[in-house]
């Protein structure tokens, strides 16, 4: 009987339908005869989970297992096809398969019960040198030159739950003010998203938000509030504070009219911390605790960019990057399903380091050998005379 290997059943989790309609909608088959976008995907793919560093030994190691390309609907996959349909091709079906899994995501992988919490950064993506600079040199800043990862971390998934890939000189907050904000759900970001509109609408949302004051920040002191003694370490002040300029000029206005707090987090050896919250009801240690739960976005993005292919790229142009970065967030949500499917208890980089060395195994097959042997052992003891 004929069994799938664990790159097969990984690749399950893909959403076909979503991928086929995006790649008929951009024609992207159209007067392609031996490849396809499909086989585009797969390769691409492969080239995450297996950890190859160019196209030839993509190709060499991919097309060495070709007595399972048929089950995955593909050809001979030619270095020469890859790099022109990476540089030439469609983005659009690789972002929708990345959308429609990340909206999968919070009913498959929430791990627990309690509030919902959100964490925003972005992370810059370095590209420079011959072939990148003639896209990216235009938009560089004074710190980066390349493209700009936007995700919103869903804490309780551990995985991204929307992204967005920008030009490095892009502020952002003009990301975040395009995002649709959830009611009843936590954000946490830190002071790169100062933007007072945009925590009122976060207010009147019914959500809650933990970030931190800039220095010139105009505000007015309503409430000194106690500091728990289990927290006076920490803790240096809890304020309720309002905003005191209502003007700040150049035109602009601030709408924010609701209460915040100002708490004060002492740090070793640096200034204390200055967080702003509208959540009133919380104690300060709980609320400098969601604070410290930001870096775990920190933490996801250096997941990403020492054990997925997003630093080092088989392509130089814009389209051959995007397609690339996209099939990293595809990969790992793949991998997350997977896991959660599987029920593994081992870290998802374990996960990924069995996968490396057994993507064409047939796990069904090994199991069932293994029982063989172990049965076939068993009997082989009981028929053995007693020597001693």
């Amino acid at each position: 009987m004929f069994r799938i290997s664990r790159f097969a059943e990984l690749l399950k989790h893909l959403p076909r339908g979503v991928f086929d309609r995006a790649v008929e909608e951009e024609q992207g088959d159209r007067y392609r005869k031996r490849s396809s976008c499909w086989q585009q995907l797969v390769a691409m793919m492969y080239a995450q989970l297996s950890g190859v560093s160019s196209l030839r030994t993509l190709e060499s190691s991919f097309n060495a297992q070709n007595a399972h390309h048929y089950h995955l609907g593909l050809n001979a996959v030619k270095r020469s096809t890859l790099s022109e349909m990476n540089k030439e091709g469609t983005v659009l079906p690789f972002a929708c398969v990345a959308e429609a899994l990340m909206q999968r995501v919070p009913s498959a992988l929430r791990r627990e019960a309690g509030p919902l919490i959100r964490l925003l950064d972005a992370s810059s993506i370095t590209l420079k040198g011959l072939g990148f600079d003639a896209w990216t040199s235009q938009h560089r800043t004074r710190n980066t030159q390349g493209v700009k990862l936007h995700l919103l971390l869903g804490l309780n998934e551990r995985a991204p739950l929307s992204f967005a890939l920008t030009a490095p000189n892009v502020n952002d907050i003009e990301h975040a003010r395009t995002l649709p904000i959830e009611t009843g759900v936590i954000y946490v970001f830190d002071k790169g998203y100062c933007d007072y509109s945009w925590w009122w609408q976060i207010q009147q949302s019914k959500s809650r938000f933990v970030t931190r004051f800039k220095r010139n920040a105009n505000l007015l002191v309503l409430e000194k509030r106690s500091v728990a003694k289990a927290a006076k370490d920490i803790i240096l002040k809890d304020e309720v504070v309002q905003f005191n300029n209502r003007n700040p000029g150049a035109g602009r206005r601030n709408p924010y009219t609701k209460p915040l707090r100002r708490i004060s987090v002492a740090r070793e050896n640096d200034s204390p911390l200055i967080l702003a919250t509208n959540d009133l009801k919380s104690s300060a240690l709980h609320i400098a605790e969601r604070y410290r739960e930001r870096w775990q976005i920190e933490l996801f993005f250096k997941w990403m960019k020492q054990h997925l292919k997003i630093k080092r790229f088989l392509g130089q142009t814009e389209t051959a990057v995007r397609i690339q970065i996209l099939t990293a967030l595809i990969a790992y949500l793949l991998l997350a399903l997977y896991a959660k499917a599987r029920g593994a208890t081992q870290s998802l980089w374990l996960l990924l380091n069995e996968l490396r060395s057994t993507l064409f195994q047939r796990a069904d097959i090994e199991l069932h050998r293994h029982r063989r042997w172990r049965l076939q052992r068993s009997l082989f003891l009981q028929c053995q005379t007693v020597l001693f």
